[in-house]
C-alpha cells in the first residue's frame, strides 16, 4: 500500500482519479451580502433567497431544469427554510420562538401561517420535515413532533419530548433525529419518526480521547449519520490529540439499530493529521484530507482486523485527489463566453453534505460525489479482493466482465487458483441471487399475504453476473484467441467446476462451448473422457450437438445415443436419431423395448425404409406391421387412417399381392 501522505501534485501525475465531481453540477446564485443560501438535506434542495425574499427566492434541486421561484414578504432574516416532502408546504425560521409555513398547494389558502414552540423559553435550533405534512422542532430543551394541516393552516402536536440539546443532526434516509446532549456534548439521544410516531432509541456514548490537557466537547462537524450497505451508521471523526498510542485520526463508525443498543463496530485509520471532511459514496466510506488535498476510500465488508469486538480498516487504494475539473465563468454572456476554468478542488469553502453532496456556496455550485471503477482495477492488484471491492458497486458489470476477460487473455494473465476465486465470487453472488428469485416466485405462486416480508422482493444490491454474462462478454470470445488449448480448455471447466459447487444448473450453451473447443483442438479423448465420466451433464440438445460430429469423430453418434438413453425422456429423440441414420431395424427394436410399438406411426418407418432402397429392409418392417395389425385388430391389413396405401402398392409391386396374405415372423 502507498503512503497516504502522498502530496496532490504527485497523485495527479498518475492519472489514476478514482473519485470526481458529478460533470453536471447544480449551479445556484452565490452566497453575498444580498443572497443568502440554505441547503435542505431531505430533498437536497438549495435555497437562494435574496434580501429576506421579497427580491425572491430560487429553490433548485438535483433536477435543476424545473426550479421553483417565488417571492414572500420579509418579516425579518430568514435562519432556515425548507420545503416539505413533495414541496406542498413551506416551512421559514425567522425567529428562536417560531416557525412561519406557506401553503404551495392549488386550491389552498396562501395566506401564511405559524407555530410557536410549546416550551417555555426554549429556542428553536432547527426543524426537520420527515414526510409531506409531518415536522419536527429541535429545540435547546427537546423536540416536538407536529402534525400540519394546510387546508385548515394550523398545526396538531402530536408528541414531545423534554431533553437538554446541544446540536441536532438528521438523516432523511432512516428519518432519524440524533440529538447531543450531556455538558461534553457526546451522549447522543437518537429519535426515530415513522407514519406519525415518534420513537426513541436507545442513547449511547461517543468515546472522547482522555488524555489531553482539558476535556474536549463532541463537536457536530465531527459527526455524521449515513446509511452503509443498508444499516445505518453514526461516524465520528476522531481527531489526533499527540496521545502516546495516537497514529494519527481516524473515523469510528458505530453501528445504529432500530432495536437494541448501539455499538463501535469499525475504525478507519487515517494515519494523518489535518482536516478531514467525510462523504459516503455506493456505501464506501469518503475521507477527504485538505492538506494534502487528496482522499481515500474506505469499505467496511473488505476484511479488517479484528480485534474481538471491533474491526480496524486501512484504505482499500492510496490516496488520490478528485478528478480535475472545469465550471463555468459565471457574469454577462460577455464573460460567460469565455472557456470554463478550473474548478479550485478541496477548497475552504467546500460544505460537505450527507450522503455524497459537495456544496461550494462562494462559487454557487452543488456537486454529486461519484466513484469511478475503472481506474481502480488497476489499483488493485488483488484479483480476489479486486472482485470483492467490485461486486458492491452499482454499476459495476462491464467492469468486472472487462476485469474477467483481462484475466483470462491479457498480458495479465492469471493463474488457474486465481481464477477459480474469481469464478467462485461471482457464482457466490449469483447463488444468493437465484435462492431470493425462487423465494420470492414460491411466495407469489403460494399466494402469500401481499404484506408480507416474502413477498417484497429486495433490491439487488450486489452485482450478478449470471452464466449468459460470462458467455456472451468472455468466455465465448475468449476461447477464440490463440492460446494454449489446455489452458482453454481448464478455464471452461473450472467456470462449470464452480457452478456445480453452488449447485446452479449450467446451460447447454456452455457445454456446447466445451465441445466446439476440444474438437477445434482436436482433443476427442478429452471430449470422450469428459461424457463417459459425466463431467458434462446429459442433455438433449448437448447429444444432438454429438450427432453433428459424427463425420469427423465416428462414437460421437454412439455417445450421443447412449446420453439420449440415460435422459428417459428422450425416447422420440432417440428413434428419430436412428431412423435418419437409415437404422430402421434398430429403431424398431428400441421401440418394442420400451413397450412403445402399438402406438407409433407405420407410415413413418415405411418411409424411412423405402428411402433405404433395400427391398428386403422393406419387406421386413412391412410384415412387422402387418403382425401388429393382426394381433391388435385381428387383420393383417392396414387401416386408411394410417394412410399408407403407396406402401401397399409399394410392396405389391416388388413382392406380388399374395405375398400381402403371407405373415413373417419378426
Amino acid at each position: 500500500m502507498l503512503s497516504l501522505e502522498a502530496t496532490s501534485e504527485a497523485t495527479n501525475m498518475s492519472g489514476d482519479y478514482y473519485l470526481e465531481l458529478c460533470p453536471r453540477p447544480v449551479h445556484f446564485e452565490k452566497a453575498s451580502s444580498i443572497n443568502s443560501v440554505f441547503f435542505d438535506e431531505a430533498n437536497k434542495q438549495v435555497f437562494a433567497v435574496r434580501t429576506g425574499g421579497t427580491t425572491g427566492v430560487v429553490v433548485k434541486g438535483p433536477d435543476d431544469r424545473n426550479p421553483i421561484s417565488f417571492r414572500m414578504e420579509d418579516k425579518g432574516e430568514v435562519k432556515c427554510i425548507k420545503f416539505s416532502i413533495g414541496n406542498r408546504i413551506l416551512a421559514i425560521q425567522r425567529t428562536p420562538k417560531a416557525v412561519d409555513f406557506l401553503n404551495f398547494i392549488p386550491d389552498c389558502p396562501q395566506t401564511d401561517y405559524s407555530q410557536e414552540c410549546k416550551t417555555r423559553n426554549a429556542s428553536i435550533l432547527g426543524f426537520c420535515w420527515t414526510s409531506s405534512t409531518e415536522i419536527v422542532f429541535i429545540t435547546d430543551q427537546g423536540i416536538e413532533f407536529y402534525q400540519v394541516f394546510p387546508e385548515k393552516r394550523y398545526l396538531k402536536l402530536l408528541k414531545s419530548q423534554s431533553i437538554n440539546v446541544n446540536w441536532y443532526l438528521y438523516c432523511p434516509e432512516s428519518a432519524v433525529i440524533l440529538l447531543s446532549t450531556t455538558v461534553l456534548c457526546n451522549v447522543l439521544q437518537p429519535f426515530y419518526f415513522r407514519g406519525g410516531t415518534m420513537s426513541k432509541l436507545s442513547k449511547f456514548e461517543i468515546e472522547l480521547p482522555t488524555a489531553v490537557p482539558k476535556p474536549l466537547k463532541l463537536s457536530e462537524r465531527d459527526i455524521a449519520m449515513a446509511t452503509i450497505y443498508g444499516q445505518l451508521f453514526v461516524l465520528f471523526l476522531r481527531h489526533h490529540w499527540r496521545t502516546p498510542n495516537s497514529n494519527g485520526a481516524e473515523v469510528v463508525l458505530y453501528h445504529m439499530p432500530r432495536e437494541g443498543s448501539c455499538k463501535k463496530m469499525h475504525v478507519l485509520k487515517l494515519n494523518r493529521t489535518g482536516k478531514f471532511a467525510v462523504n459516503v459514496v455506493d456505501n464506501l466510506v469518503v475521507v477527504h484530507h485538505q492538506d494534502t488535498e487528496t482522499s481515500v476510500i474506505f469499505d467496511i465488508r473488505l476484511r479488517g482486523e479484528f480485534d474481538g469486538t471491533v474491526t480496524y480498516h486501512r484504505p482499500v487504494l492510496p490516496a488520490r485527489s478528485l478528478h480535475p475539473c472545469q465550471i463555468p465563468v459565471a457574469g454577462p454572456a460577455s464573460v460567460t463566453s469565455q472557456s470554463p476554468v478550473p474548478c479550485k478542488l478541496y477548497s475552504s469553502s467546500w460544505i460537505v453534505f450527507q450522503p455524497d453532496i459537495i456544496i461550494s456556496a462562494s462559487e454557487g455550485y452543488l456537486w454529486f460525489l461519484q466513484v469511478k471503477l475503472q481506474p481502480v482495477v488497476n489499483l488493485l492488484p488483488d484479483k480476489g479482493v479486486l472482485m470483492d471491492f467490485l461486486i458492491q458497486r452499482k454499476d459495476c458489470k462491464m467492469v468486472i466482465l472487462s476485469v474477467c476477460s483481462q484475466m483470462l487473455s491479457g498480458p495479465s494473465r492469471g493463474p488457474l487458483s486465481v481464477i477459480a476465486t474469481v469464478f467462485d465470487k461471482l457464482n457466490f453472488e449469483y447463488k444468493k441471487y437465484l435462492e431470493a428469485e425462487q423465494s420470492y416466485t414460491g411466495a407469489v405462486e403460494s399466494g402469500q399475504n401481499r404484506g408480507s416480508s416474502l413477498m417484497k422482493r429486495s433490491p439487488q444490491t450486489q452485482a450478478i453476473i449470471d452464466q449468459s454474462d460470462m458467455y456472451t462478454h468472455v468466455l465465448s470470445v475468449f476461447t477464440e484467441k490463440e492460446l494454449p488449448h489446455k489452458f482453454v480448455s481448464a478455464v471452461l471447466m473450472e467456470y462449470i467446476r464452480s457452478l456445480n459447487q453452488f449447485q446452479i444448473p449450467v446451460q447447454h450453451y456452455l457445454y456446447e462451448l466445451v465441445i466446439k473447443t476440444l474438437v477445434h483442438h482436436k482433443l476427442f479423448y478429452m471430449l470422450h473422457q469428459f461424457l463417459q465420466y459425466h463431467v458434462l451433464s446429459d442433455s438433449k440438445p448437448l447429444a444432438c450437438q454429438l450427432l453433428t460430429l459424427e463425420s469427423i469423430y465416428p462414437p460421437a453418434h454412439q455417445l450421443s445415443l447412449d446420453m439420449l438413453k440415460r435422459l428417459s425422456t428422450a425416447n422420440d429423440e432417440i428413434v428419430e436419431v436412428l431412423l435418419s441414420k437409415q437404422q430402421v431395424l434398430a429403431a424398431l427394436r428400441f421401440i418394442r423395448s420400451i413397450g412403445g410399438h402399438d402406438n407409433i406411426s407405420a407410415r413413418k418407418f415405411l418411409d424411412a425404409a423405402k428411402q433405404t432402397a433395400d427391398n428386403m429392409l422393406f419387406y421386413t418392417v412391412f410384415r412387422f406391421f402387418e403382425q401388429r395389425n393382426l394381433r391388435l385388430r385381428g387383420n393383417p391389413n392396414f387401416t386408411p387412417g394410417e394412410h399408407c396405401e403407396e406402401h401397399i402398392a409399394f410392396f405389391k409391386q416388388v413382392f406380388g399381392e399374395q405375398a400381402l396374405m403371407k405373415p413373417t415372423a419378426f
